[in-house]
């Protein structure tokens, strides 16, 4: 198939793109490089010796998006493209339902227009808000506790609502968890601009020195040891996911929980991180951040019996795959 990628430089974008061309696919990059960079798309050209076409557009642009469509033959859009952060959507809420919402309704008429109708969107756990863990697909959406994951929830109603307005168009809404790690070849990974908001590189990063410690949001939640427990999963595969996903979309609206099904904690993290790498994260414990939530872990039981797709690696794997790309990238 010839799939549109939105987000495709992104850190979940570009592996999606590696999972993609090794799965035999044609991949067309839309991105307006907002939280990544154009070399990117050279390294995934690099992993995978392919050739990968490339737009520096703003899903917000509808008339240059529009040409994108018109100048290829598009089977289906995997839709990445948006603005993430949590603690961000929380100052700047209009700069997240302007981006994230018109985005999705941009490329959803476009869709009609040009008679697209395989459409896999990338969500994510936060629509279920301050639900009891582990989530599950069927669970009704409590009201998330931050604009971002109300941007998310709210594209899924919008995606929703498409569906039962036009039965051809098929839609498969991806709800993962925490990605972290990196490609094993160390060319890509997770290359944030500016401080991290995520775990992950954060740790990676004063590990290599750039930041001088690690700074852990509340350890004061009902958890395993006072510090926010997440459903970390590793970013191939989540991308092997949406390979799933797109290959094997049924009619109407698909709900997929893409997770481990297992919680770990931000201490629990860091220690995994300084065993498998043989390094000492320095770290201080810092008031809670808004709109953070205590656990958030998946059942994904539907995605292996659907989709026949489970993650297949472990958090050692993704702490040393995330180690190995920060140590070789030079931003």
């Amino acid at each position: 198939m010839n799939i549109l990628v939105t987000g495709g430089a992104g850190y979940i974008g570009s592996h999606t793109c590696v999972a993609l061309i090794e799965a035999g696919h044609t991949v067309i990059v839309v991105d307006n490089l907002c939280n990544s960079k154009a070399d990117t798309i050279d390294r995934v050209k690099e992993i995978t010796n392919k050739e990968v076409i490339f737009y520096k557009i703003d899903v917000t642009d509808e008339a240059k998006v529009d040409k994108v469509f018109l100048n290829h033959d598009i089977d289906g859009i995997i839709h990445f493209a948006g603005l993430k952060a949590v603690g961000e959507s929380v100052e700047k809420p209009l700069d997240y339902y302007y981006n994230n919402l018109v985005g999705t309704m941009i490329l959803s008429k476009l869709c009609q227009k040009y008679n697209v109708n395989k459409f896999v969107f990338s969500s994510s756990a936060t629509v279920y808000g301050n639900n009891t863990v582990p989530f599950v697909e069927t669970m009704e959406l409590l009201p998330t506790t931050n604009p971002y994951g109300e941007t998310k929830a709210m594209s899924e109603r919008i995606l929703t609502d498409v569906v039962k307005a036009n039965p051809d168009f098929s839609v498969s809404l991806l709800r993962y968890f925490n990605p972290v790690g990196a490609h094993k070849s160390g060319l890509i990974g997770e290359a944030p601009n500016g401080i991290p908001n995520n775990l992950m590189p954060y740790v990676a990063q004063v590990a290599k020195g750039k930041l001088e410690k690690l700074r852990v949001f509340g350890n004061d939640y009902p958890t395993v040891d006072g510090t926010g427990v997440r459903d970390y999963i590793h970013v191939m595969d989540i991308a092997e996911g949406h390979v799933a996903a797109i290959e094997r979309l049924n009619e109407g609206v698909n709900i997929f929980n893409l997770g481990t099904g297992q919680g770990t904690s931000v201490l629990q993290l860091v220690k995994a991180f300084e065993e498998a790498n043989d390094i000492k994260i320095s770290y201080e414990i810092v008031e809670r951040r808004l709109g953070d939530i205590a656990e958030c872990y998946a059942d994904a039981s539907k995605a292996k019996r659907e989709l026949g797709w489970q993650a297949r690696r472990n958090i050692i794997d993704m702490c040393r795959d995330a180690w190995r790309f920060e140590k070789n990238y030079e931003g």
